[in-house]
């Protein structure tokens, strides 16, 4: 007889792969995301009809509406799934990196984001500057505490000497700031560089001057 731990038989069992149905679903819901992304960065939620985004997503409106059962519920399906994309690098800033090396790896993360979201980046952009009426709930709950975590972070490395002193909250303001103006002011940089993000060596001369600049300027003396 075995006198061994007892193992429960589910927990051998593999995770069960996606049925057809639900591949076909997800790759639906997503078709609509994208193309809803698409008409909101450019036109906003009022500009922006459910016809056109149906179309360009290749589903029936009412196929549409049955994931989304309303022009704002879908606006705030993709405001929230924007929103997970761009603050991924700062999810990403842990306690036990390097300071100045996690700074320079969330310029980076920033900038990629810039440089391959850049509709989301604008659409967000959008939302703020109309006061976020519908997305002020989840700037309250989830990106307030993420903010709050990350800034103690950032004064814990402060208090023990591997920072200057800075205030975390502007930190993180400023490198908003700096890295989303890749993309919501694309047009701008490339009418007056000629070039965007999508250039490597404009990408990387961009990173390196970014990280350079804040870098010195949270750099212990």
């Amino acid at each position: 007889m075995d006198h061994g731990v007892t193992v429960n038989s589910t927990d051998k069992l593999p995770a069960k792969a996606p049925t057809r149905r639900a591949r076909a679903v997800a790759a639906k819901r997503s078709a609509i995301l994208s193309a809803a992304l698409e008409f909101f960065s450019q036109y906003g939620i009022h500009g922006t009809s459910l016809d056109r985004v149906a179309e360009r997503a290749d589903v029936s409106k009412t196929n549409l509406l049955y994931y989304f059962p309303s022009k704002e519920e879908l606006y705030i399906a993709v405001l929230k799934d924007l929103l997970d994309v761009w603050l991924a690098p700062l999810r990403a800033l842990r306690h036990d990196q390097h300071p100045l090396e996690a700074i320079r790896d969330y310029i980076r993360l920033k900038l990629e984001v810039s440089r391959d979201h850049p509709q989301a980046s604008r659409l967000f952009c959008m939302e703020m500057l109309q006061g976020a009426p519908l997305l002020k709930a989840e700037l309250a709950g989830d990106l307030r505490h993420l903010v709050e975590d990350k800034a103690a972070v950032i004064e814990a490395w402060v208090q023990q000497g591997k920072l200057a002193t800075i205030q975390p909250d502007h930190l993180i303001f400023m490198l908003w700031a700096t890295t989303q103006h890749y993309a919501d002011f694309a047009t701008q940089v490339e009418a007056i560089t000629g070039q965007t993000l999508n250039d490597e060596h404009f990408f990387n001369q961009t990173v390196e001057n970014v990280q350079r600049m804040v870098i010195e300027g949270i750099r212990v003396r």
